[in-house]
């Protein structure tokens, strides 16, 4: 099972969000789009907007759902936690 978070350094949900997975074992990669520049950032953002249709974070996707915004009950469900 894959996990990746895109998230921003200074967002109260995506700190959830990553305290949730870390406090349930859950291994995860997370892309804070906010510490990018340049090329780099604005690839992320493109990428945030593909997988979620605009830009609010975070982002979880889970295998191939995508969860906006820090959903306990939704992240739950799909890593059968």
């Amino acid at each position: 099972m894959s996990v990746m978070v895109y998230a921003l350094s200074t967002c109260p949900y995506c700190r959830q969000t990553r305290k949730y997975l870390e406090e349930n074992g859950v291994d995860y990669d997370v892309l804070e789009v906010d510490l990018l520049e340049g090329q780099e950032r604005e690839d992320a953002i493109q990428k945030v907007r593909e997988i979620s249709g605009g830009t609010a974070f975070p982002v979880i996707v889970i295998d191939d759902e995508v969860i906006v915004g820090f959903n306990k009950k939704k992240i739950k469900e799909l890593l059968g936690l």
